[in-house]
């Protein structure tokens, strides 16, 4: 499955808001990944990046910022 080359695009706020939030409550990486599926999102590395995906669909949003690593 190829990828599209998102070059680093930026991740709306509120989004960004849901991933910070969702990691602040969450006791670990899997269950923060759990947590922003229910809101329809999933993270997946991309050649050493990680990167926020609309589920179902795998439609890239963006670039994961570092301070989430």
């Amino acid at each position: 499955m190829a990828h599209a080359d998102i070059g680093g695009a930026m991740i709306d706020a509120p989004v960004l808001d849901i991933l910070t939030r969702e990691k602040n409550n969450s006791l670990s990486a899997r269950e923060w990944k759990f947590r922003l599926a229910g809101y329809g999102y999933a993270i997946k590395d991309v050649a050493g990046a990680q990167v926020v995906t609309k589920l179902p669909q795998g439609t890239e949003i963006g670039v994961l910022p570092a301070h989430f690593h």
